[in-house]
C-alpha cells in the first residue's frame, strides 16, 4: 500500500482510457509512476470492479478496478527502492510504500493499529478481501484484528475530541488571541 498525497492510504493506480490502452497496459503504466517498476499485469490479477461514489465535479460515472498481484519477499524490497528512488509521483501524489504488518500485538498493534488508519474510499474493504483471498491471515485473526481496531479507533476519536476541546479552551481563555508559541514548551 501507499501513504498518499492527502494523507490518505491507498493503492496505486489511476485514470485510464480504454480507447488507447487496456486497464492492464494503464495499471502498469500507473506503478511506472507511483512504484518507479512496471509491473507486469495481466487478466488473471483483476479481483474486482465497482461503480466509484459519484462526484460533484463530474457528469461521468466512473468504474474501479481492483487487481491483485502476489509478489516474494526480494520483488518487494525491489519495488520499495525504487518507489523512493526512481518514481516519478514520488512526493506528490505518492508520499511512500507502507508495508501491511500481518502480526498482531498486546494491545492491538499491529494489523489491528493498522486497520484502525484512514483509507480512501473502499480501500480499507480491498485489503481486507485481498488478506483473505491470499490467505495471509486467517478469517479468525481478521477477526479480532478488526474488533481491535474498532478500539482504537473508539479511543483515538476520544482524544481527538480532548485535544479540541483543550485548544477550545487554550484560544477562548480570557479572550485572548492564541498563541502557539506561547503554549509549546519547548519554545525558549
Amino acid at each position: 500500500m501507499q501513504m498518499r498525497f492527502d494523507g490518505l492510504l491507498g493503492f496505486p493506480g489511476g485514470l485510464v482510457n480504454p480507447s488507447e490502452e487496456t486497464l492492464e497496459a494503464g495499471l502498469s503504466r500507473e506503478l511506472l509512476e507511483e512504484l518507479g517498476v512496471a509491473l507486469p499485469i495481466s487478466v488473471e490479477d483483476h479481483v474486482d470492479s465497482c461503480y466509484a461514489p459519484s462526484s460533484s465535479s463530474s457528469s461521468r460515472q466512473l468504474i474501479t478496478h481492483f487487481y491483485v498481484k502476489k509478489m516474494e519477499e526480494e520483488q518487494i524490497r525491489e519495488v520499495e527502492k525504487a518507489a523512493a528512488s526512481t518514481a516519478t509521483d514520488h512526493g506528490q501524489e505518492v508520499l511512500g510504500m507502507v508495508r501491511v504488518p500481518l502480526y498482531a500485538m498486546q494491545g492491538g498493534g499491529g494489523l489491528a493499529s493498522f486497520l484502525s488508519h484512514s483509507f480512501i474510499g473502499n480501500a480499507r474493504s480491498q485489503l481486507i478481501d485481498s488478506l483473505l483471498r491470499l490467505n495471509l491471515v486467517s478469517p479468525a485473526e481478521l477477526q479480532k484484528a478488526l474488533a481491535n481496531s474498532l478500539k482504537i479507533h473508539t479511543k483515538a476519536a476520544r482524544d481527538l475530541r480532548t485535544a479540541t476541546e483543550t485548544l477550545l479552551k487554550l484560544t477562548c481563555s480570557g479572550n485572548k488571541q492564541f498563541d502557539p508559541q506561547q503554549h509549546n514548551p519547548a519554545h525558549a
